[in-house]
């Protein structure tokens, strides 16, 4: 009888890779979350500028009686409070930039990740078929040399 072959263990030549992919992916999922709140922050930011805006232009009507001076130190209030609101619109504008841009980078990082877990997939189903295929081989073999020890008895 000749020698017996067995398949060997399957094992994916690119599980770095694919181990390297997993972590890009969580990596750009914290990523995500951390500019989510950050995100969350410049919103409660620019809610804060617009309640002072609010506040501010209330205390204007509330001064009836108010001197020439307390009016324009008003008004020059309800401007700056009126500008940190734009400035808080543009800030929260550039976080919503940066959580498009690293939703962006998880989708791309979570792509590649199942790409290359897909292809380990495949390669170990192509693998279980072959060593099926090699017992397969090897039964029938086994088989034949015991029906030939048989008859020729």
């Amino acid at each position: 009888m000749t020698g017996l072959v067995s398949a060997r263990p399957f094992k994916f030549r690119l599980e770095r890779v694919r181990a390297l992919r997993e972590r890009a992916e969580e990596r750009a999922s914290e990523e995500l979350a951390t500019s989510v709140a950050h995100h969350r922050r410049g919103e409660e930011a620019l809610q804060a500028a617009a309640e002072r805006v609010a506040l501010a232009r209330d205390g204007r009507r509330a001064t009836a009686q108010a001197t020439g001076a307390d009016l324009l130190a008003m008004q020059a209030y309800i401007e700056r409070t009126q500008h940190a609101q734009q400035t808080a619109e543009l800030d929260l504008g550039r976080r919503e930039a940066e959580v498009d841009a690293r939703r962006d980078a998880l989708v791309h990082a979570a792509r590649e990740h199942r790409a290359l877990t897909r292809l380990e997939q495949r390669r170990r189903a192509e693998h279980a078929v072959h060593a099926a295929r090699l017992e397969g081989a090897v039964m029938d073999e086994v088989a034949l040399g015991v029906h030939r020890r048989s008859a020729g008895a």
